[in-house]
C-alpha cells in the first residue's frame, strides 16, 4: 500500500533540526557511509538504484549515530551516574558502543527473545545486560522503572531531538553526494531515522524535487495508521519478523517532523522484505537483516510504475540472526513473485495426476503435496516457479479449460507458514468438522512459551490441531485448532483475548478448508 502525506507546508517543528544536525557529533563512532550503485537490482528494472550503506557502520547499523549524539550531550553529572536503554539489538549496540567510547556506565534491558548475535555484541562493548520481558515494550517498562529508581539517564531509541539529529547526518551525507536523486526511501520503526533524514533534505531549497518516502512492514505499520487518523495510533499487535522496525507507535517528536517533510509512506510484505534481503546480498555480498532491507523493498514497489529515475534506499543494518536465513531464502521467491502456490482439486481416479501434470508441461515444480479428501476427490498443493505473471495467467487458463477447480494460495498466511510444513491430514470426525475453529498466532521464542500458553488455556476446550514453527528468530509461528461447541463463540474469543498472545481466526481460510478440515 502507498499513502500520500499532505504536508503541512511549514517547518514549524523541523526547523530546529537544521542546526541540531549541523552540530551533531557522530563521527567519533560513525563513518560517512558510502553509497553503492546496485547494478544487479537496477538491471531488473527501469531505474538506477543506489544503496546508502549504513550496514557498514562499526556496529553494522545506523543506530550508533543517534545514540552517541545524545549521550555525548549529557552533563558530567549525568555521565557519571550512567545511562540505561531498552532495545532488542541495534539501539542497544549503539548505546553500548558510545558508552565504551566515553567510558560511561551502561545498563541495557533486552527482551529475553533477543537474538544471540545482538546480545553477544552488546556484551562485547562492556555493557551490563538485563534480559527481561518477552518483547521490547515489556523491556521498555522495566528500563523506565529502573531509570527512575537508580537515577539513570534513559536513552530513547528514537523519540528524542538529539537522537533524531544524529540520524539526520545521513541526510546531510546524501546531499553531499554527486548524484541527483529523484526519491529517497527510508525504513520506519519509531520514525527517528525518517524524521532526521527528511528534516535535512526537505529544508534545502535546491532539493525540493527529491521525494521522501517512509517504508513499513505491513504487520507493524504504525506510521501508516497515524497518517490515516492524523494522530499517533498504538497498534494492537506488531509483527516480529523485522524486529528492528517492530514498533507499536511512532514517536511524537518524529511524527511532528514527518508530517512536514515526508511525501508518503509505503507498506511492504514480509515476502517482499525477504526478496530485498536477497537483492542486497547479490549486489553487495552483505547479508542484511530484515529491517535493513525494508527500504529497498519499498523502493522496488515504487519503482515498478516509473522509469529512468535515480532512487536511493537506506540499507540500514546487517545484524541478521543466522538461523533466520532459511526462512528468508524460502520466502524470497514469493517476494519476487517467482513462485506460485496452488491448491488444485482433482478427481480421485486413475489418470487424474497424469492429466494435471500434462497441463504443467515443462514448468518447474518446486513442491507437490497430495491429500485424498474422500472417495471422489483429492487436493494437490503445488508450488510452481513462473518466469512472468503472464505465464502464470496462461497456466490458470489451461486449468480452467480442463475443468480443474483451484485456489491461488500464494499470499495465504496459513499456506506459506504452516501447510507446506505439516504432516497428517483431514479431521474426519463429524463433530469436529462442525465445531473446529482455526487461529494463528506468534509465540516468543523461549523455553516456557508453549507451556505457559497451555496452562492459561485450561481444560474448557479441546485442542484438535497444533503446528508450531520456529523461524530461527525471536518468535515462532503457531497454528491451532480448537473445538468450540458454544453457539456464539464469544466465550472462546474472550478467553483467547485475555491471554498474553494475539490470535487471528482463520477458520474460513482456503488452505485450511482444502487440506485440513
Amino acid at each position: 500500500m502507498r499513502l500520500k502525506i499532505n504536508k503541512t507546508g511549514s517547518f514549524k517543528h523541523s526547523k530546529k533540526y537544521l542546526k541540531l544536525i549541523n552540530e551533531a557529533n557522530v563521527y567519533d563512532v560513525a563513518i560517512k557511509s558510502p553509497i553503492t550503485f546496485a547494478k544487479n537490482i537496477s538491471a531488473k528494472g527501469n531505474n538506477k538504484i543506489f544503496l546508502k550503506r549504513e550496514d557498514l557502520q562499526p556496529i553494522f547499523s545506523f543506530k550508533n549515530r543517534g545514540a552517541y549524539n545524545k549521550i555525548i550531550s549529557l552533563t558530567p553529572s549525568q555521565k557519571k551516574k550512567g545511562v540505561i536503554a531498552a532495545s532488542a539489538g541495534n539501539h542497544a549496540q549503539g548505546v553500548a558502543y558510545a558508552c565504551k567510547k566515553l567510558r560511561i556506565p551502561c545498563l541495557i534491558v533486552m527482551p529475553i527473545t533477543s537474538p544471540d548475535i545482538k546480545v553477544s555484541s552488546v556484551k562485547s562493548f562492556g555493557a551490563k545486560i538485563l534480559l527481561d520481558g518477552d518483547n521490547i515494550n515489556q523491556s521498555l517498562k522495566t528500563a523506565l522503572s529502573l531509570a527512575k529508581k537508580k537515577k539513570l539517564e534513559f536513552i530513547h531509541p528514537f523519540d528524542d531531538p538529539l537522537t533524531i539529529a544524529g540520524q539526520g547526518t545521513i541526510g546531510k551525507e546524501i546531499l553531499e553526494d554527486d548524484e541527483d536523486y529523484n526519491a529517497v526511501f527510508i525504513p520506519v520503526g519509531g520514525g527517528g531515522l525518517l524524521a532526521g533524514i527528511s528534516s535535512w533534505i526537505a529544508q534545502h531549497e535546491d532539493n525540493k524535487k527529491i521525494k521522501i518516502y517512509g517504508v513499513e512492514v505491513e504487520d507493524s505499520a504504525s506510521l501508516l495508521e497515524a497518517i490515516k487518523f492524523d494522530k499517533r495510533v498504538r497498534l494492537r499487535e506488531v509483527g516480529l519478523f523485522a524486529d528492528g522496525v517492530a514498533v507499536e507507535q511512532v514517536g511524537k517528536a518524529n511524527f511532528d517532523v514527518i508530517k512536514e517533510c515526508v511525501d508518503g509512506v509505503i507498506t511492504v510484505s514480509v515476502d517482499e522484505v525477504c526478496a530485498a534481503v536477497k537483492d542486497i546480498f547479490e549486489d553487495t555480498r552483505v547479508l542484511s537483516e530484515p529491517a535493513g532491507a525494508v527500504a529497498l523493498a519499498g523502493l522496488k514497489k515504487y519503482g515498478k510504475k516509473i522509469k529512468d529515475k535515480k532512487l536511493l534506499a537506506i540499507s540500514s543494518g546487517a545484524n541478521v540472526n543466522f538461523e533466520r536465513l532459511s526462512y528468508i531464502v524460502e520466502r524470497s521467491e514469493l517476494g519476487e513473485n517467482k513462485e506460485k502456490i496452488l491448491s488444485i482439486q482433482i478427481p480421485e481416479k486413475p489418470g487424474s495426476f497424469l492429466k494435471l501434470c500434462r497441463i504443467f508441461g515443462r514448468a518447474q515444480i518446486t513442491e507437490f503435496n497430495y491429500r485424498m479428501a474422500d472417495n471422489d476427490i483429492a487436493y494437490v498443493l503445488v508450488g510452481i516457479r513462473t518466469k512472468t505473471e503472464e505465464s502464470f495467467k496462461a497456466l490458470k487458463v489451461k486449468l480452467r479449460k480442463s475443468s480443474f477447480k483451484f485456489n491461488d494460495l500464494t499470499r495465504n498466511e496459513i499456506s506459506n507458514d504452516h501447510l507446506r510444513h505439516m504432516v497428517g491430514g483431514r479431521n474426519n470426525q463429524d463433530i469436529n468438522k462442525n465445531s473446529e475453529r482455526i487461529f494463528r498466532s506468534e509465540f516468543p521464542q523461549k523455553p516456557d512459551a508453549l507451556l505457559n500458553f497451555l496452562k492459561d488455556f485450561g481444560n474448557n476446550w479441546n485442542i484438535s490441531l497444533f503446528h508450531y514453527r520456529n523461524l530461527g528468530a525471536a518468535f515462532a509461528k503457531v497454528l491451532i485448532g480448537i473445538q468450540d461447541n458454544q453457539e456464539n463463540g464469544k466465550k472462546l474469543e474472550a478467553h483467547l483475548k485475555s491471554s498474553d498472545y494475539s490470535f487471528i481466526e482463520e477458520t474460513s481460510n482456503n488452505a485450511y478448508q482444502d487440506f485440513l478440515r
